[in-house]
């Protein structure tokens, strides 16, 4: 059996920067023959960190390994055949261009599927059609505070703020990922083909109520929104004696565990913190009070403790220390690639484990760099070829 699980699957990736091809660079992962539609000067994120000076920075590199890339002037009238021939004979094209701008690249499910009628076509938009926002230009931070993240930074006292991480742009590549993965299936059953289209506001307005839709989830409110344990100003990495360490208990049985731990098995029964509603309502005491018993022994200390009771736990780690962690080492988390343009990189292998040896990861592509072969596959001769390369229509890395 193989460890592509989409062996067969070829999609068109026609989405910049962040959201869409890091949700193309899954499929990839997952089997998918992915070919990155560029324009002529690249994704924007290719320049990002880019310090070869090859077009392939960090971020490009983790969003596209495992693609090909086709460069092309879509704004061509040329470039419309090339596009045809290329949904000939694929199974998803996916996109991030707003309605508009889409419709006059022929970019419209009206237009595609009149040449491909099993296509999936995969929108990602800013903003669900049908509202006064459908239109409207969104990236990631425009989408964070919309939906209540920044807000929700801000529960514990302080201004609103962004994650440290393009959060938006990352979960909905993996709702695009899930998305395209089940109209693919629905393929299957009824043949045909269909038009997807996945916002991000309602995407993480609907992943933000998941916790903290809270005494609005009835109709009147019953209370406030949000989550009280993860408000708490308390809830944070705690300072033990000689650093820092996460800790997470949630179960009755780990508080159980680790009121025995700091000598206090008495607070089990303490009306307060019981069981999972009294603690709730009582969270901040509680955490609170789990900051200052660490700060009592070391995280070395701790960690024996807590790896005895069985209570999760875990160190603070910044991202540098993810390539010297034991456990990622124990599970090859990190391969050693060639990347063109750069050399050596360090690539994390897919994280999912389908029940099949997992391929090791594979390189990003120079801009262009698959344009002839790409081409040649959907039946366009390399004197036609060449012709548009001459016309500026495509280009190649020679």
């Amino acid at each position: 059996m193989s460890g592509e699980i989409l062996a067969g699957v070829r999609v068109l990736d026609l989405s910049t920067i962040f959201m869409g091809p890091y949700a193309s660079q899954l499929l990839a992962e997952w089997g998918a023959d992915v070919i990155k539609v560029e324009s002529l000067v690249g994704d924007q994120v290719r320049g990002i960190g880019d310090v070869a000076g090859a077009g392939v920075g960090p971020i490009f590199v983790n969003a596209n390994r495992g693609k090909r890339s086709l460069a092309v002037d879509l704004k061509s009238e040329r470039a419309r055949e090339v596009l045809h021939a290329l949904v000939r004979g694929t199974d998803v094209l996916l996109h991030n261009i707003r309605p508009p701008a889409a419709a006059r690249l022929g970019l419209t499910w009206d237009e595609l599927s009149e040449v491909n009628p099993a296509l999936v076509l995969c929108a990602f938009r800013g903003y669900a059609k049908g509202g006064p926002h459908a239109d409207r230009p969104a990236y990631d931070d425009v989408i964070q505070a919309a939906s209540g993240i920044a807000s929700a930074q801000a529960a514990a006292g302080g201004e609103p703020e962004y994650w440290r991480s393009a959060a938006s742009d990352k979960v909905m590549g993996l709702y695009g990922a899930a998305a395209t993965c089940a109209a693919l299936r629905a393929r299957e059953i009824d043949g045909a083909g269909r038009s997807v289209e996945i916002p991000m506001f309602e995407g993480m307005a609907s992943f933000m109520l998941l916790d903290r839709q809270g005494g609005w989830l009835t109709d009147p409110p019953s209370g406030p929104s949000g989550y009280p344990r993860t408000d708490s100003p308390h809830r944070r990495p705690y300072a033990t004696r000689d650093g820092h360490l996460a800790v997470m208990m949630y179960a009755d049985k780990h508080w159980t565990a680790f009121f025995e731990i700091i000598g206090r098995p008495e607070l089990a029964e303490d009306p307060r913190f019981h069981d999972i509603r009294a603690r709730t309502s009582h969270i901040d005491e509680l955490y609170e009070l789990l900051a200052r018993e660490m700060v009592a022994r070391t995280s070395a200390e701790w960690s024996e403790a807590l790896e005895r009771a069985d209570i999760p736990h875990g160190p603070v780690n910044d991202v540098e220390n993810l390539f010297a962690d034991p456990h990622l080492a124990a599970t090859d988390f990190f391969h050693t690639v060639d990347q063109p343009g750069v050399g050596p990189v360090r690539l994390a292998r897919r994280p999912i484990d389908f029940g099949t040896p997992s391929p090791p990861p594979r390189p990003a592509p120079l801009l262009g760099e698959h344009s002839r072969e790409v081409l040649a596959e959907a039946g366009i001769p390399d004197d036609d070829v060449q012709r548009l390369i001459d016309a500026g229509v495509l280009t190649t890395p020679d």
